[in-house]
């Protein structure tokens, strides 16, 4: 394990793109927050993505965390890997950003569903975690993208674990970031960093819309949480990931704490872990260099 210093700094993720319609083909040679987003049909649902970087360069698929759209990855970490010969493709997870809404998949009442969880019985999960992994791999057969590093934070990290378990032949490799096995003897994150999910959660009008203009969709909550929730201990698959991966967590990471990531790394032959000081549960402005820096040697030690 390797043990990085860094400021503390809260890095706010994810915002609203503009749809245009159709297939990109261009590529764009920087990353804004204001780059146009292209809506297609990919596992039977509207996807709203876009690329960063020369096409014939080796692909990133970058996956973010609940509720939250591409735009939370920010520009420095997209432009940092586009920079160091990398193409990265962005998109918004199913219910954020420019892709579809499913709510006539219906809104499950978190309590409710929580109290069900704790007495063994199973949750409304309207999608998995599983449906959102595989709309990563159809994004990539839409792009022609044969094999990628296959980069996510949060959730996306456990969608990103998905993804390299069961396709292992579209995944050059893995990162895991501030991300979890789902394993029940880890640490529960702290209550005050719970109670923020629930604030989002409950977020309505002005503030919903306030969070919506920054890439935080809490609409989308209640059907991921439970896709989380849904997904129960994955660590025998997590277990069976055979791709070179890199693992990173913060030392300050409230939600899901250090251990988290820890198990992660132990149950993946052959991972490298990085622990940064100072980082939470975000992507703090000062590490984000490291990040870069730590990603690009993982992915450059092994075959596109």
């Amino acid at each position: 394990m390797i043990r990085i210093r860094a400021k503390t700094h809260l890095y706010c993720l994810v915002a609203v793109g503009l749809i245009s319609i159709g297939l990109s083909t261009t590529a764009q040679a920087r990353y804004t927050l204001e780059q146009p987003m292209t809506v297609a049909q990919v596992n039977g649902i509207d996807l709203a993505y876009t690329t960063v970087g020369e096409e014939q360069a080796p692909a990133v698929l970058m996956v973010m965390g609940l509720t939250g759209s591409h735009r939370l990855w920010g520009e420095d970490i997209v432009n940092g890997l586009v920079d160091n010969g990398y193409r990265v493709v962005l998109f918004d997870n199913r219910d954020t950003g420019d892709s579809a809404r499913l709510d006539e998949l219906g809104t499950p009442t978190l309590w409710w569903e929580m109290v069900k969880n704790m007495l063994g019985f199973d949750v409304n999960a309207p999608y998995s975690l599983k449906d959102m992994a595989d709309d990563g791999v159809a994004l990539l057969d839409l792009l022609g993208v044969q094999r990628a590093h296959i980069v996510g934070a949060s959730m996306g990290g456990m969608i990103a674990q998905i993804i390299a378990a069961e396709y292992p032949e579209r995944t050059a490799s893995l990162v895991s970031i501030m991300s979890t096995t789902g394993a029940p003897h880890l640490p529960q994150g702290e209550p005050e960093a719970q109670d923020g999910l629930m604030d989002i959660a409950g977020s309505e009008g002005d503030v919903a819309a306030q969070l919506n203009a920054i890439g935080i969709y809490p609409e989308a909550m209640p059907r991921q949480m439970m896709a989380i929730v849904a997904a129960g201990d994955r660590s025998e698959q997590v277990r069976g990931i055979s791709v070179p991966t890199l693992v990173v967590h913060g030392e300050n990471d409230t939600l899901l704490p250090p251990p988290h990531g820890a198990h992660t790394h132990e149950l993946i032959n052959g991972s490298k872990y990085v622990v940064y000081e100072g980082m939470g549960h975000d992507l703090p402005e000062a590490v984000v260099p490291q990040i870069v820096s730590a990603m690009s040697t993982h992915f450059g030690a092994t075959a596109p």
